[in-house]
């Protein structure tokens, strides 16, 4: 392949911008952290929920989890650093 200078510098940019961008990728690959659910749901209620999103909506169903969650860890003692001692023991 013949270039002259002109053309040669644009490959010799483009090289560089392309290995730039693949280094910022392998920063961000070796960054990343581990997507772990919070909750692991049975496989009968994630196809529940999953109905239920197509029936009522995502952010609907979403709204409804989380009141439901933060009711049920209202009853539970976890700001209680006795509970805390008590559970270990």
């Amino acid at each position: 392949m013949k270039l002259n200078k002109k053309s040669k510098k644009l490959y010799s940019d483009a090289i560089d911008r392309m290995q730039e961008g693949l280094e910022a990728m392998i920063d961000l690959y070796n960054e990343a952290e581990e997507d772990v659910p919070l909750i692991q749901f049975e496989k009968e209620v994630q196809q529940e929920i999953e109905k239920a999103k197509e029936k009522f909506g995502s952010s609907f169903i979403d709204g409804k989890i989380n009141a439901i969650v933060k009711e049920v860890l209202s009853f539970l003692p976890i700001d209680d650093a006795q509970a805390d001692q008590d559970a270990k023991d």
